[in-house]
């Protein structure tokens, strides 16, 4: 009987396409590209048949590559529609045709049982289950998949908060008598992809570069490999990473990584989406994986401090955290946003005395306001909600006033520190006509370019953009972390600047 080959790559990347041309396309794109390791999803074809066709030309090509093939029946959420011996029969000609192995669902298997013992004569067979829900209890999972003999099982979940991942990835480590493949579904679950290939899974899914994935949460393989280094991760490899509710708009993972590998740090950085409620479960998760730091910003900035057993003096006056690490089995925060807003600004004026307005009270003002305070600045602070601007004024022993008052004034610099203008809604600004400052720094770094930012330089006033402040503050906290020197020109780089 045909068994999987004793060493597979650890991606394999997920092709789910509409015709059999586009298919054949984007397996010889992702091939060329590094990927030898391919999931031909011939129920996406209105004929799989076709599908196969790609398939035994493919393999005639490109021999040493690896191809799962899969028709997902609709039962259980796939797009094949015909009967389950149809199905079978469909994935007996994957075989015949050089498929290295198939997936089978649990619910197409339970419906003919003899089908995964009919497969296995032609070829290695695994067996799936899918959960587009939740995350259920994953041991009665496989003893409902293990009635039934096959080469390899996969469970694959949606991970609803933090700690299901940590679920998934401990149960991926437990020792089993079969090959495991696990993953966890959804934008919460994008770090179990990266990481359950080297705890224990078999291999992980990716999506290809020009076409969307087949699977929410699934990342481009090129981005797996390159990125990520997915191939190159161990069990020792330190993971660190940024929260954050949105998280995907952010570029400190461009950042981290590329320094990692600048400095021959053996550490992954990942985004981590957090929502608002679930920053006590993400800290189990980090304490149990465990994650050795972090980044943080919106919207957790100040409950983060809750959770901490050391916080920086500077951090607590600022009352907000936004950089976390692990030392002598105790978490301990800091802020460097604070050196984010100095370094730049300090850039092109003399702080003391200089006039400063600050647009925004969230941890991120918090930081600034502070920062320059302490810099012997003079600080206002402007927003919408004058309750808050008054109690951040008060910590820095400025003035608070309202956005039209300060759109009256004039000041030495600006500092915007709210969400305005930041990605998807690019078009936001606080100030609609003429900016008050003869220097604007936007924290806002994505776009690269906001509308209050091109206002400013119409406008001839001397720009700084979020960019440099979010390199400054990673820069200290990359030095944080890892005890090296920062790569500035790579991190940088990273961000193409």
């Amino acid at each position: 009987m045909p068994s999987l080959p004793r060493t597979l790559p650890r991606i394999c990347v997920a092709l789910g396409l509409p015709t059999a041309n586009q298919l054949q396309r984007a397996a010889e794109r992702e091939y060329k590209d590094g990927s030898t390791f391919l999931e031909f999803r011939l129920d996406y074809l209105p004929d799989p048949a076709a599908g196969i066709d790609v398939l035994r030309k493919f393999r005639k090509t490109y021999p040493d590559a690896y191809v799962l093939a899969t028709c997902r029946h609709a039962d259980a959420s796939g797009y094949f529609k015909g009967s389950i011996e149809k199905q079978v029969e469909i994935l007996e000609e994957a075989l015949r045709a050089g498929a290295t192995f198939v997936d089978l669902e649990i619910e197409s298997v339970e419906k003919a049982k003899r089908a995964v013992c009919a497969l296995r004569e032609l070829g290695p067979v695994c067996l799936s289950y899918h959960n587009f829900e939740k995350t259920p209890a994953l041991d009665p999972v496989l003893r409902r998949m293990r009635k039934y003999e096959a080469d390899a099982y996969k469970i694959a979940i949606t991970a609803r908060k933090p700690s299901d991942n940590l679920r998934l990835i401990e149960f991926a480590h437990e020792p089993h008598e079969r090959p495991l493949i696990c993953l966890a579904m959804s934008e919460i679950g994008l770090a179990s992809r990266i990481l359950v290939a080297p705890l224990g899974s078999l291999f992980t899914y990716a999506a290809p570069m020009a076409e969307s994935g087949t699977a929410p949460g699934q990342i481009a393989a090129k981005l797996m490999r390159g990125l990520y280094r997915s191939e190159k991760l161990t069990k020792a490899t330190r993971v660190y990473g940024v929260i954050a509710s949105p998280v995907a708009h952010s570029k400190s993972p461009l950042i981290h990584n590329r320094a990692f590998h600048a400095r021959r740090v053996d550490a992954v950085y990942l985004p981590f989406l957090v929502p608002v409620l679930q920053l006590p479960d993400w800290m189990k998760f980090a304490a149990a994986l465990p994650v050795q730091g972090f980044s943080v910003t919106i919207p957790h900035k100040q409950s983060i401090l809750r959770h901490l057993d050391v916080v920086a003096p500077l951090a607590k006056r600022i009352g907000a955290v936004n950089t976390v690490w692990r030392k002598s089995g105790k978490w301990r925060g800091t802020n460097t946003d604070a050196e984010g807003v100095v370094k730049p600004l300090g850039k092109h004026l003399r702080l003391p005395h200089s006039s400063i307005l600050i647009a925004g009270y969230g941890g991120a003002a918090r930081a600034a306001a502070i920062a320059l305070s302490d810099a012997s600045a003079e600080i206002t602070v402007t927003g919408r909600n004058m309750k808050k601007a008054q109690a951040l004024a008060a910590a820095a022993k400025g003035e608070a006033i309202t956005v039209r008052e300060a759109a009256a004034r004039h000041f030495d610099a600006l500092v915007h520190a709210t969400p305005l203008g930041m990605t998807p809604n690019v078009d936001g600004c606080l100030f609609n006509d003429g900016i008050p400052a003869d220097v604007v720094l936007d924290m806002v770094y994505n776009p690269r370019e906001t509308a209050l930012l091109k206002r400013a330089a119409e406008q001839g006033l001397t720009v700084i953009p979020g960019i440099e402040m979010l390199l400054e503050q990673a820069a200290h906290q990359f030095e944080i972390w890892t005890g090296e020197t920062a790569p500035r020109a790579v991190m940088r780089e990273a961000l193409g600047t």
